[in-house]
């Protein structure tokens, strides 16, 4: 069976990720949750910018049409 998107996601949940939304941005958390979307919830989460920690975000919800890609974070499960 082909893996969808969904269940990618779905496996990620607890870890860490990074999130690059459109414009640039980019965020690095503990993927809490999503919904068919690709809305997300990340908890611990930091702004990133050329690879250093801008600042401390805590919990935050990315808008899914927002995301440009998702990706394990180094120093992941």
């Amino acid at each position: 069976m082909p893996t969808r998107p969904l269940d990618v996601l779905n496996r990620s949940l607890k870890s860490p990720v990074i999130v690059r939304l459109k414009g640039g941005r980019e965020f690095r958390g503990r993927l809490d949750g999503y919904d068919i979307h690709m809305n997300l919830v990340l908890v611990d989460a930091e702004e990133i910018q050329n690879g250093e920690v801008v600042r401390k975000i805590g919990s935050v919800l990315v808008r899914g049409d927002t995301v440009v890609f998702i990706s394990p974070a180094p120093g992941g499960d």
